[in-house]
């Protein structure tokens, strides 16, 4: 009867940034990620190297080495998209920055491309986690695995 005066749960989605398969972040080889130190999210073994923005917002980093970028979303959600493990090692060879940071995107828009042939030649995993760093400010971030994925596709539930 009083169910007028609960609050309204809102629901956001985050897009794949990555076109392959989507993993648990359990799967990561570095623990930093494996163990959610950084945040909830998921991982994409990619399937080719462009990075897209999985939603609207502004970009907060983008690490000199361009191996990642972090971004804020409109609804709030701070984004770390990091392309492979180790690859900060490759001191930006192989990687092109599409954004600077300060910028606004939209989801989709190109972010980063990647030689993943380069990145696997110079002995690094490929993998790239997408991470929510302020999971604590929500009720639920979950990441949506096991399937193969476009840019785009949904890939992390967030829960306010």
């Amino acid at each position: 009867m009083f169910g007028f005066f609960k609050k309204k749960e809102e629901k956001y989605v985050l897009g794949a940034p990555v076109k392959g398969k989507s993993v648990p972040l359990k799967e990561v080889s570095d623990p930093t990620f494996a163990e959610e130190m950084l945040g909830k999210g998921m991982a994409v073994i990619p399937a080719d190297g462009r990075i897209y923005a999985p939603a609207d917002g502004k970009i907060g980093m983008l690490f000199d080495t361009l191996h990642a970028i972090s971004m804020t979303t409109d609804f709030g959600a701070e984004v770390l998209i990091h392309v492979g493990i180790d690859t900060v090692k490759m001191n930006g060879d192989g990687f092109e920055a599409h954004v600077s940071a300060g910028d606004r995107v939209k989801k989709g828009d190109l972010l980063l491309a990647v030689d993943l042939d380069k990145v696997k030649a110079a002995g690094y995993d490929t993998i790239t986690p997408m991470l929510v760093c302020n999971t604590t400010d929500y009720a639920s971030v979950e990441g949506i695995t096991g399937d193969e994925i476009s840019p785009g596709d949904d890939a992390v539930i967030i829960i306010k």
